[in-house]
């Protein structure tokens, strides 16, 4: 069985705090659906928000193994604001911290596979939560993983769920096994693979075949695993992880558009998104 990455959201009754951690709008803690190491646990997660009362369409985050490390925050948090420039809510999510775990996951694939079945839930959570906030859109929630986040994100997008689905979902480099070669969507799927990624493999992202939506791999020849992290090439976990700044850039780029393009028809046109939806480098 090939190694994953794991990533994460939260879900019911929300408790506000005054204090935000630098560059979040607000901060709040969601009840876990499946708390996994408690009776109840209750999940950190930033609100990023445009100014106004919207509704506005919205992405969940959810990071990989390793949690919230900083280089991972720094490229959530980089998409947060780049996502609220283009007039998105952003709920980015932290379900390790609040569960007591950390990177270890990354070298347990059977604590990895336990995490894509809790944080299935945490994905869904997530979105229930949003859909209860005034400013954001419920018909237009979408889903965003790096890694085993990536994974779980895919998870979402299977049909046959009791929850409603995400309107898209893009997942970095994701480990495919969760489709096992083929698959029934209710939401398109975007991923991006590394071609030198030694930890998941973007031959068997590229084989997977979907019914009911959409499912699009996009690899970067040169990429490694975390390859839209700002670090520098090296190992982790015994794989070999880094930075690339091309495919980070492009990678970002298709992401926005795959999400403006998937917004429901009545608020493309409310928000004029034709040809507004990739950004300057």
């Amino acid at each position: 069985m090939r190694r994953m990455l794991a990533l994460v959201i939260g879900t019911a009754t929300a408790v506000w705090h005054l204090s935000a951690p630098a560059g979040a709008q607000e901060f709040a803690k969601f009840e876990a659906s499946q708390p996994y190491t408690a009776a109840q646990v209750l999940l950190n997660a930033e609100i990023h928000r445009p100014p106004g009362a919207g509704r506005f369409p919205a992405v969940v985050l959810m990071h990989g193994c390793g949690g919230w490390q900083p280089p991972v925050q720094n490229a959530l948090r980089s998409y947060a604001r780049d996502l609220v420039n283009l007039g998105y809510v952003v709920l980015n999510v932290d379900s390790f911290g609040p569960r007591r775990l950390g990177e270890e996951l990354c070298l347990s694939n059977e604590r990895l596979q336990q995490a894509l079945a809790y944080r299935t839930s945490d994905a869904f959570d997530a979105a229930r939560y949003l859909a209860t906030l005034p400013f954001v859109d419920p018909r237009n929630i979408f889903l965003m993983g790096q890694s085993n986040g990536g994974s779980v994100a895919m998870k979402a997008a299977r049909a046959g769920t009791s929850a409603p689905a995400f309107r898209a979902v893009v997942a970095y480099y994701p480990w495919c096994g969760v489709f096992n070669g083929n698959v029934k969507l209710a939401s398109p799927v975007l991923v991006f693979s590394g071609g030198k990624d030694d930890w998941v493999s973007a031959r068997e992202c590229s084989a997977v075949r979907s019914s009911g939506a959409n499912f699009s791999n996009i690899v970067y020849p040169q990429a490694r695993h975390s390859f839209d992290l700002d670090i520098p090439i090296q190992t982790y976990a015994g794989f070999s992880v880094g930075g690339d700044p091309a495919a980070a850039a492009d990678s970002k780029n298709r992401m926005w558009a795959f999400f403006n393009d998937n917004l429901t028809e009545d608020l493309k046109r409310a928000r004029g998104f034709a040809g507004a939806s990739r950004l300057s480098n």
